[in-house]
């Protein structure tokens, strides 16, 4: 089994700031902003009513029309679409990233007045995967899933299965150590020196249970095996999304 941590929405890079925090019942929970459109999309960000968020975060730069990569789409029915292509999905399949494994999908967030912080806000379990260079399913194409309105790359996949976003903004899904800095993250004890994709470096390993973060990238896998440690970690992470 293999745990993906798969980095999405706004940053500095992509839209121009973190996704925000917004008040909820629940003490606040992060509201992802998908980055901008490239090659296809029809949805835009007022489409998702995140109209008002994205102009905010973006300070201006994004509108409520235009376009957005709608894209992991989670689906009323708690099932997850997820397309990746290039040099990321070449990595996930070398990486072996299949049927039964989990994408933990994490990304930059900030609640008003704090400093901004990398979280984990949703999550899929990957029930099928789809080479949309043999076929592009045709309801995925009916929601206007980015992926399967126009083949971004010849390795063009499409990942679907369970899957939520969380609605709450609690700590036990925060990667950030609480004083930063942002690329600096508290890892669970059973993620040891090389046992995470492009993490390689033994100066990313540090005293405390702590790792520091590669500042690019899309897809950083740890594979698990049948080890009890990091499963049970990752029940709790879950649990924690569907609280």
């Amino acid at each position: 089994m293999r745990i993906v941590f798969s980095r999405k929405g706004f940053d500095s890079g992509s839209g121009g700031g973190p996704s925000p925090i917004v008040d909820g019942p629940n003490g606040g929970f992060p509201l992802s902003l998908p980055i901008p459109a490239g090659v296809a999309s029809r949805t835009s960000y007022r489409d998702l009513g995140l109209g008002d968020h994205a102009s905010r975060a973006s300070r201006g730069r994004v509108g409520p029309e235009d376009l957005c990569h709608h894209d992991p789409m989670f689906l009323d029915d708690g099932t997850c679409a997820f397309g990746q292509v290039g040099a990321a999905q070449t990595h996930l399949a070398n990486q072996g990233v299949g049927q039964g494994d989990v994408f933990l999908f994490f990304g930059l967030f900030r609640r008003d007045g704090e400093a901004p912080h990398h979280r984990i806000f949703g999550y899929l379990k990957i029930e099928e995967m789809i080479s949309l260079a043999e076929n592009v399913p045709g309801d995925l194409v009916a929601l206007g899933h980015p992926h399967a309105l126009a083949m971004h790359g010849r390795n063009d996949t499409i990942y679907r299965g369970p899957g939520r976003v969380a609605r709450t903004a609690c700590d036990v899904l925060r990667l950030t150590v609480p004083e930063g800095p942002l690329t600096l993250w508290n890892r669970p004890g059973w993620l040891k020196p090389g046992g995470l994709s492009y993490h390689d470096r033994a100066d990313r390993w540090l005293p405390g249970k702590r790792l520091k973060s590669v500042a690019r990238g899309q897809e950083f896998v740890a594979d698990i095996g049948r080890r009890r440690a990091p499963r049970e970690w990752l029940e709790a992470i879950l649990a924690a999304i569907h609280a």
